[in-house]
């Protein structure tokens, strides 16, 4: 597929915002009523168009909509089914595990934590060791693709233990929904949740949860926020095909065009083959220059890698960063609480030719910062 670039913006490397194409922006470009039936019909294609996504063929979910970024669908989804007396056990490898934790204890949910390091997967036996210590765990939640490091958690052996012990199972597949083969009723997940910004290749400013229905349909008056109220959102949508609050009204014209562009490159297959592909050149070339990544192979996702520092004392990450951002290429600094690392993604509208300049513009930098990592090595 041919890039449809056009654009003097830099490129982002980055694991949302991401570069967009010129079509999904010019999407925003018109004014549109949020009580106009044109909106509401855009609206309700989009949810289809998700559950189609989500390969939802016997109608057991919904897909609900929800203002905000990705970690306003996540709380949502938290704080309105996670029951009043419940108790949450989440499995934390990452920034964004701790971010739910976070969230539950903001709510006055009870949680329980389950960490291991960040270059590696909790084990489905060490969920299993959590929940025998704590049998009144009523939910589960976990990361799919846990942006901090680009590790890939294995949310099918989750989803086997969540069905045997009867827990409802909350995913987090904020960066990897849309990129890769991923169908909540395969793996037993209730509630999987991504936003407009990732690989699905829209703009930020929406949230959506995918739930099944069966669910749903219980979580009336749980909620713990007004604004998240998850039942209530789907409940308006339903009612009149409104938002209950303004909606991102140019953000979700910019989605529909999107879902569209990614039907046009063949659906999520076609867009997981360009995205490993882009992620095998820049993870090779990245290593001939000398770097070398944090997560291991087996586990590395195809979205986002994690690089760490080079020991030659002349590298400084913030010089490394100004010089490609003024070439027109952005990276991600690091997330990591105990290993100094960077980020460079490689979805969004960006393609092979892509990652190959941005190797040229890395190499070129190193030059002029007088770092050999080769002979550092």
């Amino acid at each position: 597929m041919p890039r449809i670039a056009a654009s003097r913006d830099k490129v982002l490397f980055t694991p949302g915002p991401l570069t967009t194409s010129m079509t999904v922006k010019q999407a925003m470009l018109r004014d549109l009523g949020s009580r106009d039936a044109e909106f509401i019909a855009l609206a309700r294609r989009i949810r289809k168009g998700l559950l189609a996504l989500a390969q939802d063929e016997d109608g057991d979910y919904e897909a609900v909509l929800m203002q905000g970024s990705g970690t306003f669908g996540v709380e949502s989804a938290v704080t309105t089914m996670v029951p009043p007396d419940g108790h949450l056990l989440v499995a934390v490898n990452g920034a964004y595990g701790h971010r739910i934790v976070i969230i539950a204890e903001r709510a006055g949910i009870r949680v329980t934590a389950v960490e291991c390091p960040e270059n590696r997967q909790l084990e489905p036996y060490e969920l299993a060791r959590a929940l025998d210590a704590n049998p009144d765990v009523t939910t589960i939640a976990a990361v799919h693709h846990e942006t901090t490091t680009g590790i890939m958690n294995p949310i099918a052996s989750y989803g086997i233990l969540a069905r045997e012990r009867k827990k409802v199972f909350i995913v987090d597949a904020m960066s990897s929904f849309g990129g890769v083969r991923l169908v909540p009723a395969e793996h037993n997940i209730d509630a999987l949740i991504s936003s407009s910004n990732k690989c699905i290749e829209g703009v930020p400013g929406f949230a959506f949860v995918i739930i099944r229905r069966a669910l749903l349909s219980t979580l009336r008056g749980r909620a713990r926020s007004l604004s998240l109220d998850l039942f209530a959102q789907w409940e308006g949508l339903e009612a009149n095909g409104q938002f209950r609050f303004t909606p991102p009204l140019q953000v979700i014209m910019a989605f529909a065009r999107a879902l569209e562009e990614l039907q046009e490159e063949g659906g999520i297959a076609a867009r997981e083959s360009r995205y490993r592909e882009n992620n095998r050149i820049l993870r090779e070339g990245m290593r001939r220059l000398g770097f070398r990544e944090y997560v291991p192979d087996v586990l590395q996702g195809h979205f986002i890698t994690s690089f760490l520092y080079p020991a030659n004392p002349r590298f400084n990450f913030e010089r490394f960063y100004e010089m490609l951002s003024n070439r027109g290429y952005v990276i991600y600094p690091g997330k990591l609480s105990k290993v100094d690392c960077f980020r460079i993604g490689n979805i969004g509208r960006i393609f092979p030719e892509d990652i190959r300049a941005l190797l040229a513009a890395v190499g070129e930098v190193l030059k002029d910062m007088n770092v050999s990592l080769l002979e550092a090595a």
